[in-house]
This record gives C-alpha cells, structure tokens and sequence, in this order.
C-alpha cells in the first residue's frame, strides 16, 4: 500500500482545517515546507514551439502574471477547496472581486437586480458605474425574496446580493432567491465577507459566483489586501478570467502568499471570534442604553430562523444601536480603550465603526434609514481579544452615555 491509496491522498477527503494547511501546494524542486513566493511577472520557454503551445493554451503553464502565477494558482486553489467551488480566482482588493463578477456578466441593454443593503462601495458599483455602461438596476428590500421576483425583467441577467448584509446584518434567503434568479435566467452574485466560508455555503444554496474581500477574514491580520471570485469552471474560466486578463485587477504573488498564510488559521480565529460575538450579542442585548442588537444567531434577530437555517453560525459581526444617536455612538467608541476605531473588519483586533459618518457616509440620509443605519448604530468586528476584556470595554463605553 502506498499513500496514493490512503482516501486523504485525495483532497476532497480532507475537511476543512486540514485542507487550509495542505490544499493546493505544488512544491519546487526543493521540496519546501512552506510556500514559495514566484515574485516574477514573466516566464521563459525552453523552445519558440512550447511558447506557441502555451499562448494558444494546448498546454498548461504560465505566461505572463497577469493572467497566472504559481504562488496564486495555490491560494486560488486552496479557497476552491474550503468553498467547495470547481475554480477561483484571486484579485487585487475585495471590490474588484466584487466589479469583476458583475461587470463579466452583463452587457450593455441587461438589467441588474440587486439587495438594496449592501456596502456602499458594492452599491455604487451597481447604481452609478454600470448605468454608464447601459446597465440598468433595481434594487430591492432582500429580506423577501418576492421582492426579487417582482423586480425580475426579461433582460435581467445578475440577481447581486451580500448575506448578511453590511452593517445591519439582514439576511437574504440564497436559496429561495437563486431559484427565482434561475426561473428568469440570471446569474446568482453573493458576497460571502460576512459569513465567511465556515458558516455560510452560497454554492451548495444555488449560488453561481461567490466573491470575497480577502483582505478581511482570509488574512485576518491588517496586513493586505485582495479578493475572490468562486464558481463553476465554465464561468471562471470564460467570461471572469477574460475581463482579468483584460482589465489587469491581478492580485500580487505577495499578496496572495499572505492570504495562504492567513488560510491556515482561519477556522481557529473565526470560531473564536463567533464565540466571542455570540457572548457579546447576549451582553448588549440584555443593556438598558441599548435599543437593540443584531446579531444573526441571537434570538432577537427578526430573521433568526432563516438565520439557524442558512448559516452554521452567526459570525464574528455584532451591530448595535444604542439610546442617544450620534452622539452617544460616539461617546461610547471614543472611551473605549481595547477596541479600535476602524472601518476595516475580520481582523484579530477587535474594531467598532459608525456605518453613518464612515463607510456608508456617501448614501443619503433617507438610502441609510431605509437599510436601518440610524444615528445610534454601531458595528462592532470581534477579534481575538478575551471576550471578558471586550465585555468590559463596552460597559465602560455604555457607562459614559
């Protein structure tokens, strides 16, 4: 017997944890422990024949990084592996992920529909860029899902969701929505940030693409940016990899090495940063300067069946409004002394941000009430602190209210 035999010599055998450590490698020469870094944008070819074989793909291999890279092709396959998607590929930031997956979709003369709750970045993508290239959209209240149904034309072709949603942590039903979206012959678009991979799988609910910031949980660590796209290798491997290797929004080796690295601990801070959450939720929802929490898994989240349903676990993102506005949101962030005031998320330090004046600052006040981002709502993205410490910073920080 040898360890071709062994049923972990095959990949899909491996569960995920181990999958984040293994998946993926194609080690040099040299037999490395880790990963080797293919710090190079070019390739040479042993013969002008192989070079003419390669460009018209009749062989696999790299030509130029734009398009593909070693130490890429690694973290490309390694996320393909945990999403449980047949092809991926890695990109500069989480919106141009985002971008890429729309826009390779769609042509001039379609029509978008879209969740109106989602991160402002995402939703100016929809509303104003693609307008400009004759796309129109309709965004809808994403917690019915007949709202998507009623919104559906002939010529709609991307149905673009976040689940849950940023920051207020409504829920959209995958499932149902990829069924309608499929009824009218468009592609489902979910953006998995929130979730992450561990809790949430938008392929196995129907899903067509999965997008990513992996500067968020995937590292995990402040330390760089990039993004994902997941889905089937026909839509990977023609539209999504064409509008790369024309429009360049190409992820850096680096990059992508520090994205493997962060891999490998990944399941080990999100379930203790969804611990973590969890208890927090609990505390802020039992606080008399609280109006309410969100928090998929808590009992009191308007959506906690779907929520017990599509999601194994609620996550390491807690929203909170507290009694006061504005200004009490800030009194409260401003004495806190472990948490950060921060617009990033999925880091391993704890950080709270006022969705109002930050990261969706450049909605209308009327788009903000619509998505529930009132004056007193706060985001808290837990991280791997004690979460008796972070319990405590925020009491001290409702106390100052």
């Amino acid at each position: 017997m040898s360890k071709q035999d062994n049923p972990l010599f095959d990949p899909k055998n491996r569960s995920a944890e181990t999958a984040l450590v293994h998946g993926g490698i194609e080690r040099s020469q040299f037999n490395e422990t880790s990963e080797a870094i293919y710090m190079t944008s070019g390739y040479t070819y042993p013969e002008s024949a192989y070079a003419e074989k390669l460009f018209k793909g009749e062989i696999v291999g790299h030509n130029y990084s734009r398009f593909s890279n070693p130490t890429v092709d690694t973290f490309q396959k390694r996320m393909a592996l945990l999403e449980g998607a047949e092809d991926a590929r890695a990109l500069a930031t989480g919106m141009a992920a985002v971008t890429t997956a729309v826009q390779s979709q769609v042509r001039a003369g379609d029509h978008i529909v879209a969740s109106r709750a989602l991160f402002g970045g995402c939703r100016f993508v929809v509303e104003d860029f693609m307008p400009r290239w004759g796309v129109t959209s309709t965004l809808v209240d994403g917690r019915d899902p007949e709202n998507f149904l009623k919104a559906m034309r002939p010529n709609t072709k991307v149905v673009f969701i976040e689940t849950p949603t940023n920051p207020t942590l409504e829920l959209v039903d995958i499932e149902a929505v990829a069924k309608i979206a499929h009824a009218g012959g468009a592609k489902l678009i979910v953006d998995n940030v929130f979730a992450t991979s561990l809790w949430q799988s938008p392929l196995k609910l129907g899903a067509d693409l999965v997008t990513y910031s992996a500067t968020k949980h995937i590292d995990g660590q402040g330390r760089a940016l990039g993004g994902v796209i997941l889905g089937s290798k026909e839509l990977i491997t023609g539209d999504v990899h064409t509008f790369i290797r024309q429009t360049g929004p190409s992820i850096s080796p680096f990059n992508a090495w520090i994205m493997l690295k962060g891999l490998e601990t990944l399941p080990l801070r999100v379930r203790h940063m969804t611990e973590s959450a969890a208890r927090i939720a609990d505390f802020l929802g039992d606080h008399s300067k609280v109006n309410r929490v969100i928090y998929p898994h808590h009992k009191s989240h308007p959506q906690y069946e779907l929520a017990k349903r599509q999601m194994q676990a609620g996550s390491t993102l807690v929203a909170f409004e507290v009694k006061g506005g504005q200004e009490a949101a800030f009194k409260l962030a401003d004495s806190l002394a472990v948490i950060l005031i921060s617009n990033n998320l999925g880091d391993a330090k704890s950080i709270i941000t006022h969705p109002r004046t930050t990261t969706h600052q450049r909605l209308t006040e009327e788009i903000r009430l619509e998505s529930g981002i009132t004056p007193g709502v706060l985001r808290i993205s837990v991280g791997l602190e004690n979460a008796d410490d972070l319990i405590k910073d925020l009491a001290y920080g409702l106390d100052q209210i």
